[in-house]
């Protein structure tokens, strides 16, 4: 089973579609894939898909949603044998894709794929790349996971409480890994290459310091230090107006460093912080 979550909702039991198009039991499936091959209990299907305000009926609609969902697994699986694909595992059936078991359901991916798997692979191998001083194999492998999203998690799912607690968690992990790879860009002297991304990232993420920051950076050591200062004297507008806060100590003493130094300086200022740039939003 492939599965796909980093964007649009996509399903696939050995290549043939599996997500159904109703929303409920497109939701139950977004949820399974999610935590494919663990249990996810009935309640939180359940507060899933009703808030917590169920119907008496709750239980028997959500068996109707997964018969559904193994209606297809079924179609899925009999394509695949008509067409001589045979799992590496053997003959499998709908409810061994996807299993009942005491409490709740779980969703077998059979050593399939997932993308939230892969990416947190690769962006945990960019991290410790980071760490070890390997710039460009940090930026060519967080480039590498960032690649696998093709729009916000779950973009095509109406979500309930958890797909939507679950969507900004990993949008989180998203920019954590951006953040690296400007980074690791950065250190690479690739400040000209990143200006057109973090003028649009600036623009949409506008509470964001370490975006904001890297900007700076990237403007002041492309020769553009006015245009740097003017992205602080913005960010300083904005969270002051719309969260009655002060830009971080870090990027305070960038700004300093910006408005005395050479670009040289300003690098030595920022590695030698006290703190990192903190994300405020």
């Amino acid at each position: 089973m492939d599965i796909e979550v980093l964007g649009a909702l996509a399903v696939r039991e050995q290549g043939v579609s599996i997500t159904p198009t109703a929303p409920k039991p497109r939701q139950v499936l977004a949820l399974l894939a999610l935590h494919a091959d663990q249990v996810v209990p009935v309640s939180a299907l359940i507060e899933e898909l009703w808030a917590g305000a169920p119907p008496r009926s709750a239980r028997t609609t959500l068996q109707t949603y997964v018969l559904q969902l193994r209606a297809l697994i079924a179609t899925a699986l009999e394509q695949a044998a008509s067409d001589g694909e045979e799992h590496p595992t053997g003959r499998r059936t709908a409810k061994d894709v996807l299993v009942t078991l005491p409490g709740g359901y779980l969703l077998d991916s059979g050593g399939g794929t997932t993308d939230v798997r892969e990416f947190d692979r690769l962006a945990g191998m960019g991290y410790r790349a980071m760490d070890s001083g390997d710039f460009p194999g940090a930026a060519r492998l967080l480039r590498e996971a960032l690649s696998l999203w093709s729009g916000p998690a779950f973009s095509d799912v109406q979500g309930g409480v958890q797909l939507d607690m679950e969507a900004r968690r990993l949008e989180e992990t998203r920019l954590c890994a951006l953040d690296q790879r400007i980074d690791a860009d950065l250190r690479l002297g690739r400040h000209r290459e990143l200006l057109a991304e973090l003028t649009v990232l600036a623009s949409r993420y506008r509470t964001h310091e370490n975006l904001h920051g890297q900007f700076m950076l990237a403007l002041h050591r492309s020769g553009r230090r006015g245009e740097a200062l003017d992205v602080y004297q913005r960010l300083r507008g904005t969270l002051v107006r719309e969260l009655g806060l002060e830009p971080s100590a870090a990027l305070r003493r960038l700004q300093r460093a910006i408005l005395m130094a050479g670009p040289e300086n300003v690098v030595e200022a920022v590695e030698n912080a006290d703190d990192r740039l903190v994300r405020v939003g």
